[in-house]
Parts: C-alpha cells; sequence; structure tokens
C-alpha cells in the first residue's frame, strides 16, 4: 500500500490526497480520467472562477510514498481462511511480529462480555478473544467499536493477543491483529459456534491462515452450538429490530455483502 492517512487527517494528510491520488493514476490502479477533480487542489481566482493547480510531488512520504518504494509490498488486506472459515484482516498497522498469533482463546458472546472480562483482569496472557453472534443473521453486523481499546491496553502490556469475529470493524483500527467478517458466521452454523474456551488457534496473516488447532475428527464430532435465547431475544426486540427481522433472516453472508434482496 502507498499512504498511510490518519483516520482524522491532519493538513498534511489533507494535503497528500492530491499527491496520492496522482500516484493512483500514475501506477495504473485507477484509470486516470476518473481523477482529475483529485488530482490538484482546487483554487478560487479573484473573477470567482475555479482552477485546479495540479500537486506535485508528495511532500511527506510518511504519509504517501510513490508506488516504487509503498510501504507494504503485499498490500495492507489479507484473506485469512481455514477450518474456522474464510475472514479478512488488515495488517497496514499491525506490526510485524504480530502478524502471526498463536494462543489459547476466549469465548464471547458480546463486546460487552468482552469489557467485563477485561475490567476483571481475566484477560492478562496470550490470548485469542472470539467474539462470535455478530453477523448479518444474529444481529444486522454492528460495528464493533468497543473491541480495540481494550486489546490495545493488553498488547500494550506484551501480551500476544488478536480478536476473531464475524462481526466487523471500523477501517481506523488496526493496531491488533484482527480476523473480521468470518464467514459463514456462526448464526448460521458457521465454525465459530464450535469453538470452546481455550481452543489454540492459530492467525498466521503472513500465509493467510486461520485455524483451530483441534484435531479433525474431535472437531467434525463437536456440537454447533445455537445462539443462547437471551441474546437472540435481546437482538430480535425493541429500538425497531421488529422491522428487520425479515432482512437479517434472509442475509446473505459477509463474504457476499450480507444483501437481503437477492
Amino acid at each position: 500500500h502507498n499512504s498511510n492517512f490518519l483516520p482524522c487527517p491532519t493538513r498534511t494528510s489533507l494535503r497528500s490526497r492530491p499527491a496520492y491520488s496522482r500516484r493512483v493514476g500514475a501506477s495504473r490502479m485507477r484509470p486516470a480520467p476518473t481523477l482529475r477533480e483529485y488530482t490538484g487542489i482546487p483554487r478560487a481566482e479573484q473573477d470567482g472562477s475555479l482552477q485546479w493547480v495540479t500537486a506535485g510531488a508528495s511532500q511527506d512520504e510518511s504519509v504517501v510514498r510513490p508506488a516504487s518504494a509503498p510501504f507494504s509490498t503485499s498490500g495492507g488486506l489479507k484473506l485469512l481462511q481455514g477450518n474456522l472459515g474464510r475472514s479478512v484482516i488488515k495488517i497496514s498497522a499491525v506490526p510485524d511480529d504480530r502478524h502471526v498469533i498463536e494462543a489459547p482463546c476466549r469465548v464471547f458472546d458480546s463486546q460487552e462480555a468482552l469489557h467485563q472480562a477485561f475490567a476483571a483482569d481475566e484477560l492478562n496472557r496470550d490470548l485469542i478473544c472470539v467474539v462470535r453472534w455478530q453477523g448479518p443473521q444474529a444481529n444486522g453486523m454492528p460495528e464493533l467499536h468497543k473491541l480495540t481499546p481494550p486489546l490495545a491496553v493488553l498488547q500494550g502490556k506484551g501480551y500476544r493477543v488478536a480478536l476473531v469475529t464475524d462481526g466487523r470493524m471500523s477501517g481506523a483500527s488496526g493496531k491488533v491483529p484482527a480476523a473480521i467478517h468470518v464467514s459463514p458466521e456462526a448464526a448460521a452454523g458457521g465454525p465459530l459456534a464450535r469453538v470452546r474456551d481455550g481452543d489454540v488457534i492459530r492467525l498466521d496473516a503472513n500465509v493467510g491462515m486461520l485455524q483451530v488447532l483441534v484435531p479433525e475428527a474431535q472437531w467434525a464430532a463437536r456440537d454447533v452450538l445455537p445462539m443462547p435465547d437471551a441474546l437472540r431475544a435481546a437482538n430480535s426486540v425493541g429500538m425497531g429490530r421488529e422491522l428487520f427481522a425479515n432482512l437479517r433472516r434472509n442475509a446473505l453472508s459477509a463474504e457476499e455483502g450480507t444483501c437481503s434482496w437477492l
């Protein structure tokens, strides 16, 4: 990848965007004619007209680099797959030494449950947190914005931690390795519904692996747990959720775009 924009843009990152767009066009990653308004800086003239001033080269290569010298030669997103399904991981902000995490897991049915365990100091160890029942059929796939802070704290303490979930997260998150959009989701009978506390999971972004290290016969014999009744009820009633029950029920997987209309 060639850019390193911050979630809340600074003046430097905003001024670098025309330079970024020029790089995109020059590297043929996108047709240049569609980028005309993005490759220059708008300037109002005294007569009221608008002129587009061609942006020069990047003035700060910690934000935008040329295609010949990218931040990463393999891109910022990776596909992970294995006996836990298929998922994606954003690695552009994850330190290289965190691209491979192998640790026992702790299973949570909500992000609130993870927060409670964190507050009770139950997570101070190498750990992969599995947060399931967060996909489109389970609860409409809300953004799990509460997960990054506690996991980042654990990582800052030196623990090797990661997240595996059938939910989604903000594009601004990324310090902690997170396998998100796991498909098929737990509510559709996906593999996350077979995971138990203590199972060792290996997440390897270098080779694209997401695997629970349980003997194959034992894994195949495990029951697929249903969504807890209390959680199903909470996801179905209140705040207008009743109106969208059919949409959730018929939603395609995250991998297929979560569409309910096909």
